[in-house]
């Protein structure tokens, strides 16, 4: 069965709403790494970190399995875009310093998944996943109408592998040799329609869309949440989990 493709409907909503990872991240992993020729970005959406990693690498390869994603991503002359699973690729053996994949691998076949790696990474290559879980507002008020309808009104709609989030990825193996793990927070100042659009981006709102015929999830909490926010922008804050070890 074909890896399925979730976020190809809102891949204009995930450009324009998905948050990117601050600075400290890189530099935490960039320490790690022992060559700067090639790396690769899994599931690279709309090219977020492979951008970052374009500053960094000769070559950055940078796949994902929805086209539309891809066609949000901006050019960069030494990033290549391709489509393609995390668990096949078309890159030849021991080929990258350095493979990334950002909030995405709790979508994957795990072992398959990790067995390319192997193959692609070259010895002592760094391996690192990361992601985040729901962001606080510096309201309790909204934190409450945010969580039930994160946790009640979407919970049907969330795909099983998302509860991977929720514990960090506690329970996706990470085999892998020097493993090290570190938080960090990205802060930004958002205005409601930031977080409606945010909000869209999601894959349960999509699934919700596709089982009750193209009705939108988020018009269920827009009312309270645009009473609740105000006109002002509010600060807004992410907590970002990450792993890495290195490909023995």
């Amino acid at each position: 069965m074909p890896p399925l493709d979730r976020f190809s409907t809102q891949a204009g909503l995930y450009a324009k709403y998905r948050i990117d990872y601050p600075q400290a991240l890189y530099d935490w992993l960039l320490a790690r790494v022992l060559g700067r020729e090639r790396a690769w970005d899994c599931a690279t959406g709309n090219g977020q970190v492979a951008q970052v990693l374009a500053g960094h690498f000769a070559r950055v390869e940078a796949t994902d399995l929805s086209a539309q994603q891809l066609a949000q991503a901006p050019a960069r002359p030494n990033i290549s875009y391709q489509q393609a699973p995390a668990e096949h690729t078309p890159f030849p053996a021991r080929y990258f310093d350095l493979i990334t994949v950002a909030q995405a691998v709790h979508w994957f076949n795990h072992a398959a998944y990790h067995a390319e790696v192997r193959r692609v990474a070259r010895p002592g290559a760094v391996l690192a996943e990361w992601g985040y879980t729901f962001c606080r507002t510096d309201s309790p008020a909204l934190n409450q109408v945010l969580d039930h309808f994160h946790d009640h009104t979407s919970g049907p709609y969330w795909d099983a592998n998302r509860s991977h989030i929720q514990d960090e990825y506690a329970r996706i193996p990470f085999p892998f040799a020097d493993v090290q793990r570190a938080r960090f927070q990205v802060e930004r100042r958002w205005t409601v329609a930031d977080m409606l659009g945010y909000l869209r981006s999601w894959s349960a709102t999509a699934n919700y869309a596709r089982q009750h015929h193209g009705a939108d999830l988020v018009a269920l909490v827009e009312a309270e949440l645009r009473q609740l926010w105000g006109p002002a922008e509010r600060l807004i804050v992410f907590p970002v989990f990450a792993r890495a070890g290195r490909v023995e």
